[in-house]
């Protein structure tokens, strides 16, 4: 296991060739070992990141790190559902809740671009309310965790579990990149972990109100997610 201290000091190139070692050593490795390689090789430069759609990797993180920095973003146009799982994972689980803001509020956005800018353009509209806060929260960090899984769309089929973030020069780790829903539903049953009520209301895939619907029989995960708008991400995550 790589000492924290070692990498410290790595420069952007190192970085990127020590996430893409660990993403051919570690790619049949379990959640937790890859959780287990991120905490032991970062400390507390290691996040993860959750949208609340449901608390699997903080859960599976928090057993690894206790007090591990969970990090989520409030667009302000969030489902009142998960702003109530946020709120449920802060009190229930050994993490420590970070909450990034935009700059603006909706008012302030609404008034400089116009309202329903999510509507007119959506791109922008996340580039101003997820990409840059996130890009600013995780200054501090080295290490960054999601949920990503290869099974929910054509898009995500090729998630390394560890890789590396050009955009924000950063190892991305996805520990349950090769789980299916059915792992994660057995992993969900098996330790009582948190979960987005909407789950349970037609929806897969949870993100803004206004630019999230049910999905129907047959359709991915994420085809509820900008649909009709020819838009398959956020940019978060490409």
């Amino acid at each position: 296991m790589t000492d924290t201290l070692q990498t410290a000091g790595l420069t952007d190139e190192a970085l990127r060739e020590l996430a893409e070692q660990a993403g051919r050593e570690l790619e049949d490795a379990s959640a937790s070992d890859i959780l287990a390689w991120a905490a032991g090789t970062f400390g507390k430069r290691f996040c993860v990141t959750s949208s609340m759609e449901d608390a699997v990797v903080a859960h599976l993180a928090s057993r690894v790190l206790p007090g591990v920095d969970v990090v989520f973003l409030d667009t302000g146009y969030h489902f009142e559902e998960t702003i109530g799982t946020r709120d449920a994972v802060d009190a229930v689980m050994d993490v420590n809740l970070i909450t990034l803001t935009p700059r603006q509020t909706v008012a302030e956005q609404d008034a400089e671009y116009g309202p329903k800018l999510h509507d007119r353009d959506p791109d922008l509209c996340c580039a101003l309310r997820k990409v840059k806060p996130l890009e600013e929260g995780l200054t501090a960090y080295a290490a960054w965790a999601t949920g990503l899984r290869r099974d929910e769309s054509p898009t995500r089929a090729s998630t390394p579990v560890v890789g590396w973030d050009e955009k924000r020069r950063k190892v991305k780790v996805s520990p349950i990149a090769r789980w299916t829903q059915d792992d994660v539903d057995a992993y969900v049953a098996e330790h009582g972990v948190l979960t987005n009520p909407l789950l349970t209301d037609g929806y897969a895939s949870v993100g803004c109100a206004p630019c999230t619907r049910r999905v129907l029989e047959g359709e991915d995960a994420r085809a509820g997610r900008w649909a009709g708008r020819g838009k398959t991400e956020c940019g978060l995550h490409g």
